[in-house]
């Protein structure tokens, strides 16, 4: 019964060690121009309110901006932002 538990509590660590995987953090320069280009790409509806929604788009569509400005290191070929449907 002590094998039993032994290899069942090693296989458990096992299994958890493999399954976490460490996250990598973006650099704090990348970070700030994407957030300035996705600030430019979907401005408010009502200037000077960053409460008021985008006029371009919702919420999903500037995190997918952001996530490949990302991707992309920081800088983003078209200046026009995806137009929302």
């Amino acid at each position: 019964m002590r094998v039993i538990r032994g290899f069942a509590l090693a296989l458990a660590a096992i299994i958890i060690s493999g399954a976490i995987v460490p996250a990598h953090a973006i650099d704090v320069q990348v970070a700030r121009a994407c957030d300035a280009l996705v600030a430019k790409a979907f401005p408010p509806r009502q200037p000077g309110n960053p409460a008021s929604s985008s006029a371009n788009g919702n919420a999903k569509v500037q995190r997918d901006y952001f996530n490949k400005c990302v991707a992309n290191g920081g800088k983003m070929d078209d200046d026009a932002a995806p137009k929302s449907k």
